[in-house]
């Protein structure tokens, strides 16, 4: 097994990295001023990301999300390989990954119009989404279901003559404060009576659409996430042509399921990002703070929580890394255990190191001045984001118990039993 990097792999990265260096860590207080703001200001485009945007896009570094494709040269044409390595560096500043046209969850519905869409629905949203011209939105979650279940979801998408007409509330919907965002993927029920997994199916709708209604936004710990944002939205009788149909009438999971993978990996490799940052705030606190006579730094129960997270990460990464090149190889079927380790053990591992990065700093953690405690509270929710843990794991042990039943089953098959068992049986 070689771990050794590519040449392409560390072109990419080293890219991303250097951009990152030479303009997105200098831009930090730029967009913290704009952040500062009172009221509506706080809610409009942020000119520092505008720049860097157009930074990156003269210099290539845009969709770099995009995996290769036979079909069309949209994006840089990375795999989900070396698509991570660049996605953990964007990590590192909670804006970068805008910064390359590669936040989500544009970057999700980017690929689903790309793999789904109908030429009239790329040239309507994916090609804008992909200059970087509007953002959008995701609207899958409910408060009145659990959510976690897919096949709860109560917003019904009906058929009426040349329109669908649209009734649910969702929330969670993340995006939806972008002054910039014009399109929501819509996941709701078109027919409830047939089979569980061909109830659902996804749908566009335009935010300006009659209806289409934001409720409130939805802070995380007290963090509101300006300009982009995540909203509670009432949709009522929101009437869209049947050409908004994404791909056809109860294939919503089929959808789901394309899109998930690859925003996994980007979700856990931008967390280990995160996550490195913590630890290097960590060590820097440490070594500049004395107490009790010695540096924090030189007191045994610092040095073990610093080695547990070198190790935590360095492991994380790994699982990460083979996930993305499983996905690769042989499809995201076959990388579906990795997925649901990574996705359980991505933001467990980046919420402990920055829980500890937070300590360190006492009252200083879990101020504003250092930036660990919004970290924590974005990691923290995309611990819920993307399914709670308990769906990973429940993902993950039935997977280990088919393993476990097709061994036992093969092991039958080759195992001759002795004469008076085999009578018995």
């Amino acid at each position: 097994m070689d771990f050794s990097l590519s040449e392409r792999q560390v072109e990419w990265r080293d890219r991303v990295r250097a951009f990152m260096e030479a303009h997105v860590y200098r831009a930090i207080p730029a967009v913290q001023q704009h952040l500062s703001q009172e009221g509506a200001a706080r809610w409009s485009v942020i000119p520092a990301i505008e720049g860097l945007k157009a930074k990156a896009y003269a210099e290539g570094l845009w969709n770099l999300f995009l995996n290769p494709s036979d079909h069309d040269d949209l994006g840089a044409g990375l795999s989900n390989l070396e698509y991570a390595l660049c996605a953990e560096e964007m990590g590192r500043v909670a804006f970068a990954s805008e910064v390359f046209n590669c936040s989500a969850p544009d970057t999700g519905n980017m690929e689903v119009l790309r793999s789904y869409g109908s030429a009239d629905q790329k040239a309507r949203w994916l090609q804008p989404l992909l200059e970087g011209e509007i953002r959008s939105a995701f609207l899958m979650t409910e408060p009145d279901v659990a959510s976690s279940d897919a096949t709860n979801i109560e917003t019904s998408i009906r058929r009426d003559g040349d329109h669908y007409v649209i009734n649910g509330r969702k929330w969670w919907s993340s995006g939806i404060g972008d002054p910039r965002c014009k399109v929501a993927i819509v996941m709701g029920k078109s027919d409830p009576e047939a089979s569980r997994h061909a109830q659902q199916s996804q749908i566009l709708v335009p935010t300006d659409a009659p209806g289409f209604q934001v409720v409130r936004m939805l802070p995380v710990f007290g963090y509101d996430d300006a300009p982009h944002g995540h909203a509670e939205v009432v949709l009522r009788d929101v009437r869209v042509p049947v050409e908004n149909l994404i791909l056809g009438e109860g294939r919503g999971f089929e959808i789901a399921q394309g899109r998930l993978g690859p925003g996994r990996i980007h979700h856990c490799m931008r967390t280990l990002g995160a996550a490195e940052v913590g630890l290097e705030k960590m060590v820097e606190r440490l070594q500049s703070r004395v107490a009790f006579g010695k540096r924090l730094s030189d007191q045994s129960v610092w040095e073990q929580r610093i080695a547990d997270a070198r190790l935590d990460i360095e492991m994380t990464r790994l699982l990460c890394l083979k996930a993305a090149d499983m996905m690769d190889k042989a499809g995201n079927k076959a990388a579906q255990l990795e997925i649901a380790m990574i996705k359980v053990a991505a933001p467990r591992t980046a919420l402990k190191v920055l829980d500890d990065a937070m300590q360190a700093h006492g009252g200083g953690g879990l101020s504003e001045d250092f930036g660990l405690a919004r970290s924590y509270a974005g990691l923290r929710a995309l611990r819920i984001a993307d399914g709670p843990d308990e769906v990973h794991k429940r993902a993950i042990a039935r997977l280990e118990m088919s393993r476990s039943a097709e061994r036992l089953r093969a092991w039958r098959a080759t195992t001759p039993l002795p004469a008076a068992l085999s009578h018995a049986s």
